[in-house]
């Protein structure tokens, strides 16, 4: 808009000039000249009278007269052009003009030639309203940024609950600013704030019913199992008997898994915290492990001698090692070394640091920020021995920021590599 409306005014005052204020400014300077030379003579005295009351510039050229009245400022720019350079177009100097020596020159009866100007010096006197005017600009625009920041900072407010929002957090809405009167952003944070109550209410029905079903099954479970176990015995039964049995404790566990993974993602997960020793916790695991899998004697612990105690649910701790540790043993299969678990501690005494390796195939990169999410699986078509069901992961990553900690999954080229951090404060 400023520049059209620069380039517009421009184009209209230069088409007024041609056409008005040039034969306005020659018969101005024939006037002068008539009364610099009022008997055909220029007259240094007339020509210093008139500078002294016009901000003008007079030079006076001939044969028996060459004054200037500055003779300490520059030339005209025009002039200086046409000096510099004779053979030039008459277009040299100021714009497309042709004429401003018929505009500006005049030579009088006995041959001298008279040339005007504007006294630039007036004009410099003041540089001081150009600078005041620089500080007002930048005052007006650093009032106006601070204004329309404020009008925008609602935005930020909503992006900020709208992170939340993603990352499952609804227990703090957006802040609406004049809730009785809001405006189109207060509306708009208000209409996300319901939207994220909804997105609650429907997940926390989700786990409801998650938690009731788990609940129900148990119960049928169990009486299945007992009666299975009460089958005769004998070489015909035995095969259908122990495949029976197996499946019932899969679902048993999976079961167990689904209660665990609903009551860590509650808003009032509980945990029974005592002091507990990681390393010794960590043998009891593998010891465990060994019973059902030899495979995991070959795990190695790598651990200083001496590690704190830390404040931890020892239940919910061995169910991470015990499904980091399965992980890993199921996926390294042929793998040229053995899992390995990291035991350090972070700095300043502020906890523990788990870290579960093997040297496997690994996952591929595009699925890494899904492995801890509840029933994914990397490969589909695996069968369910060779991939659980997606809740293995999914528990560790809830256990760990139940404690206050994080979960991280990386590519360890070859093998993956999932580190735990566990604080040593609540």
């Amino acid at each position: 808009m400023s520049f059209t409306f620069i380039s517009g005014a421009q184009k209209a005052f230069s088409v007024g000039w041609r056409e008005a204020a040039r034969p306005v400014l020659m018969d101005y300077v024939d006037r002068l000249t008539a009364d610099v030379a009022a008997g055909g003579s220029p007259s240094i005295e007339r020509a210093q009278a008139l500078t002294q009351r016009l901000p003008l510039t007079i030079d006076i050229v001939g044969p028996r007269v060459n004054w200037r009245s500055h003779p300490d400022h520059q030339r005209p720019h025009w002039l200086r052009e046409r000096a510099r350079d004779r053979g030039a177009d008459d277009d040299a100097g100021w714009g497309d003009d042709k004429d401003w020596q018929q505009l500006l020159q005049r030579t009088t009866a006995d041959r001298h030639r008279l040339e005007f100007g504007l006294n630039e010096a007036v004009f410099d006197r003041r540089p001081k309203i150009v600078g005041y005017t620089l500080v007002a600009l930048l005052i007006l625009t650093l009032l106006a940024f601070l204004y329309v920041r404020r009008l925008l900072r609602p935005l930020d407010d909503i992006r900020q609950g709208a992170l939340r929002f993603g990352a499952g957090r609804f227990d703090q809405p957006i802040p609406v600013r004049h809730p009785r009167g809001p405006d189109e952003l207060g509306e708009l944070a208000a209409t996300i704030n319901t939207m994220g109550q909804d997105i609650q209410q429907m997940l926390d029905a989700q786990r409801s019913l998650l938690l009731a079903i788990s609940h129900e099954l148990r119960s049928p479970l169990t009486r299945a199992r007992l009666n299975t176990e009460l089958l005769p015995e004998g070489v015909d039964v035995a095969p259908q008997r122990e495949a029976l049995l197996r499946d019932l404790s899969e679902m048993a566990r999976l079961i167990s898994d689904l209660l665990e993974s609903e009551r860590l993602a509650g808003r009032h997960q509980a945990l029974s915290r005592e002091p507990t020793d990681p390393v010794a916790l960590a043998r009891d695991v593998i010891d465990e492990l060994t019973i059902t899998q030899p495979a995991a004697r070959s795990i190695q612990l790598h651990a200083p001698y001496s590690l704190p105690t830390l404040p931890l649910d020892q239940i919910r701790v061995r169910l991470l090692l015990r499904n980091l540790l399965d992980n890993a043993l199921r996926h390294s299969t042929g793998a040229p070394r053995a899992v390995e678990l990291h035991i350090r501690a972070l700095e300043a005494g502020q906890g523990i640091e788990l870290e579960v390796r093997d040297h496997g195939p690994g996952v591929p990169d595009d699925q890494l920020p899904h492995l801890a999410q509840a029933f994914f699986r990397p490969d589909t078509a695996r069968t369910r021995n060779a991939g659980g069901v997606g809740l293995g992961l999914y528990l560790c990553r809830l256990v760990a920021q139940a404690h206050g900690g994080t979960f991280a999954v990386r590519n360890a080229h070859p093998g993956l590599a999932v580190t735990v951090t566990l604080p040593s404060a609540p």
